[in-house]
């Protein structure tokens, strides 16, 4: 039996590898695009059960790339949780506004992504 599908959309491969690490240990399958574009194209055709977003992202911003996904109808009740290092006042807001399930600021404990990724999507 697999686990329910995870997208990790995040360029730096140091952040990658925290979450790599941290689902290792549950039932979840990882997978993961590295800009703004390749992580709408990879929702689309890979239809995850939960996205986690970075804000800061190559070709296609994080808030961007979440209000593609929003506007389409196979990912628009797709949990997203957007993450970023950029936690400025407002940014949360702007997150929510474009259609966010989720926030986390960096740098955040990875044992409380966890728990933010399993309420929004229990492990099988």
């Amino acid at each position: 039996m697999s686990g329910k599908t995870i997208l990790y959309v995040e360029d730096n491969e140091f952040n990658r590898k925290i979450v790599r690490d941290l689902l290792a240990r549950t039932t979840y399958r990882l997978i993961e695009a590295f800009d703004g574009e390749e992580g709408v194209t990879r929702a689309l055709a890979e239809r995850p059960d939960l996205i986690l977003m970075d804000i800061q992202l190559p070709k296609m911003s994080g808030i961007d790339a979440t209000r593609r996904l929003r506007a389409e109808p196979s990912t628009a009740a797709t949990p997203i949780i957007v993450i970023t290092s950029f936690a400025l006042s407002g940014d949360d807001q702007k997150a929510r506004d474009a259609g966010a399930t989720g926030y986390m600021a960096k740098p955040y404990s990875p044992r409380d992504l966890l728990q933010q990724i399993r309420t929004l999507l229990p492990e099988a």
